[in-house]
């Protein structure tokens, strides 16, 4: 295992300058990280780092709005293999929840973390449930931004039954399908498109307030597609057995925007039936992207998380 490291000034936050580059190579390819390093220099637990791991739609920036300011424990920010700056050699033909998270392993491991929080997005809030169920030991607190998981699933098993009642996933699968069928051209298509002001009312349904959401950001939900990589994900997560979810033992909270049209209040339901010390919390006035749209609500959600 190779790492490979630079520091970095990225993002627009103080904190986010403080970034430090690395890139680890895995079982699914080289994956970038970014480190923000804590400031626990006396803390009871100072090796335990917040994790952060993005959704099917994005890359490390999506949490750039939660960096500001200097943390206690290091914040770790994973570009997930087939995503951001993980995309060259990513092994993408072994793409499942169980290699991802393997790979996710293998940087912490590298970087040596042996216990740490994880916080994922979309995806990655149902890649962080994963590995607190298969590394129960070594997970110490899961919060689950909008995880895409039980209704995304059935909808990705049956796309066409449920485009009715999951008409926003259902309809971005069938677009990254036909983009990834065009290989390069698609991705490039996509970024195109990001630059005209239709990718603003495409993108709408995903946001509480479509209309305070920054250009910027817009353009960046354009650039972090990744339609082969999307494709391979929905595969993953519609042959995925939920039963594993029963060994989860650490605190997890469960976020979801009362506006968010991937994970409806069902899916805080059934993660409640199977992980019943869940705490569910539903953010008013926000959608998909709740570190965009309600940042400073979200970080005092994480900052409660034991």
């Amino acid at each position: 295992m190779s790492v490979q490291q630079e520091t970095v000034h990225a993002g627009a936050g103080a904190g986010a300058a403080a970034l430090r580059r690395q890139i680890v190579s895995t079982e699914l390819g080289p994956v970038s990280v970014r480190i923000q390093p804590g400031t626990s220099g006396g803390d009871p637990s100072p090796g335990v780092p917040e994790v952060y791991l993005h959704g099917a739609a994005g890359s490390w920036t999506t949490f750039e709005p939660l960096l500001a300011g200097l943390p206690v424990h290091d914040k770790v920010l994973i570009d997930l293999p087939g995503w951001g700056e993980s995309t060259a050699g990513a092994e993408l033909e072994d793409f499942s929840i169980e290699a991802t998270g393997r790979a996710v392993i293998e940087v912490l491991d590298a970087l040596g973390y042996r216990q740490w929080k994880l916080v994922g997005h979309s995806m990655g809030g149902f890649l962080a449930l994963h590995m607190a169920a298969v590394w129960p030991e070594r997970a110490a607190g899961v919060a689950a931004i909008s995880a895409t998981t039980f209704g995304v699933s059935d909808a990705a098993r049956k796309p066409l039954r449920r485009l009715s009642s999951f008409p926003a996933f259902v309809g971005m699968l069938l677009i990254m399908r036909t983009m990834a069928a065009l290989g390069p051209a698609g991705s490039a298509l996509i970024r195109a498109f990001g630059a005209t002001p239709a990718m603003a009312l495409l993108t709408s349904p995903f946001f509480a307030a479509p209309a305070a959401v920054s250009l910027q950001v817009i353009r960046g939900l354009s650039d972090d597609a990744r339609p082969a990589s999307f494709d391979a994900a929905a595969r993953a997560a519609a042959d995925y057995d939920f039963r594993q979810w029963l060994d989860i033992r650490c605190p997890v909270l469960a976020i979801r925007g009362d506006s968010d049209v991937f994970t409806p209040p069902s899916d805080l339901t059934r993660l409640a039936e199977v992980v019943p010390h869940a705490r569910l919390v539903t953010i008013p006035r926000c959608g998909h992207f709740a570190a965009i749209e309600q940042p400073e609500h979200v970080q005092r959600l994480l900052d409660d998380l034991p």
